[in-house]
C-alpha cells in the first residue's frame, strides 16, 4: 500500500521534512522488496542500481577479504538508508549487503533518486550529512582495528552490552550476546577462534563467567581497566 511506503519514508531522515505532495511523488517511484535472513541484497563491486531504505528487520553492510574474512561496517535498522554514495559517484557498490534477519526494504532506482534530488536540493544536502556521518563511523572502525587488540575490542562489546542490557545481581552483571561468535568476529575484524579464545581467557582470569552466549561480568571495574590496558 502507498500509505505504508509513505510511513517508512517519513521515518527516514532523508525524507522526513517532505511535504505531503512531495512524499506522494516520491512514494510513486518506490518499489518494495523482501529478503530472507542471510540473503544478499547486492555484492561488493556490483553495479549500483539504486538506494535502499530499511522498512523492517536489519541489514548488515560488510566487506570480505580474499581469504574469506568478513568485516562488518554497519548494521542498518528500520528508518535507515544505505548505498547513497554510489548512487551519486557513479561507482559500484563499495561493500556488500545481506539480511541479518528477515527484512523488508524499499528501493529507489538510481535515476529516480538523482532526479528527485535535482528537484529537491534539501534532500541532496541531507545525503551529504548522512554520508559524512558514515565516514566518521568508518574512521572509527579503522582506528579500532589499527590501535586496539582483539581483546580490547571484545571487552568493549561486553561492556557496551552490560551497560545497555545488563542485569545486576550478587554474582555480577548478567548479559547475553546478541550474535554468534562468528558474527561477533566479523564485527571485531577477526576470526571466530580468537573470539572464543579471548572469552575463555577472560573467564580464566576471573573477569567473566561464560556459558554459550550467556555471560556474567564478575568484575566490572577490573574489566574496564583491562580495556584501557595495552598488550
Amino acid at each position: 500500500m502507498a500509505e505504508d511506503v509513505e510511513i517508512v519514508l517519513r521515518k527516514t531522515p532523508l525524507f522526513a521534512s517532505l511535504t505531503e505532495t512531495e512524499m506522494r511523488a516520491l512514494a510513486a517511484r518506490v518499489s518494495k522488496r523482501h529478503f530472507q535472513r542471510g540473503e544478499l541484497l547486492f555484492g561488493e563491486g556490483d553495479p549500483c542500481t539504486g538506494l535502499f531504505l530499511v522498512a523492517s528487520g536489519k541489514i548488515r553492510i560488510f566487506k570480505m577479504s580474499a581469504a574469506g574474512r568478513e568485516q562488518v561496517l554497519a548494521v542498518e535498522g528500520p528508518g535507515s538508508s544505505f548505498a547513497e554514495l554510489p548512487v551519486f559517484d557513479g561507482g559500484n557498490y563499495p561493500a556488500a549487503a545481506s539480511a541479518l534477519e528477515d527484512a523488508k526494504v524499499l528501493f529507489i532506482s538510481r535515476k529516480d533518486f538523482q532526479n528527485f534530488c535535482r528537484e529537491h536540493p534539501d534532500v541532496a544536502l541531507k545525503v551529504i550529512a548522512v554520508v559524512g556521518s558514515r565516514l566518521r563511523r568508518l574512521v572509527g572502525i579503522i582506528e579500532e582495528l589499527s590501535f586496539t587488540t582483539v581483546r580490547q575490542r571484545l571487552i568493549a562489546v561486553v561492556l557496551r552490552l552490560a551497560e545497555a542490557n545488563g542485569r545486576p545481581s550478587k554474582e555480577g552483571v548478567h548479559l547475553e550476546l546478541t550474535m554468534s561468535h562468528q558474527d561477533l568476529a566479523a564485527e571485531l575484524g577477526t576470526v571466530r577462534e580468537l573470539v572464543s579464545r579471548n572469552l575463555s581467557r577472560l573467564q580464566a582470569e576471573g573477569f567473566l563467567e561464560v556459558d554459550g552466549r550467556k555471560i556474567v561480568v564478575k568484575h566490572l571495574v577490573g574489566l574496564k581497566n583491562e580495556q584501557n590496558s595495552s598488550e
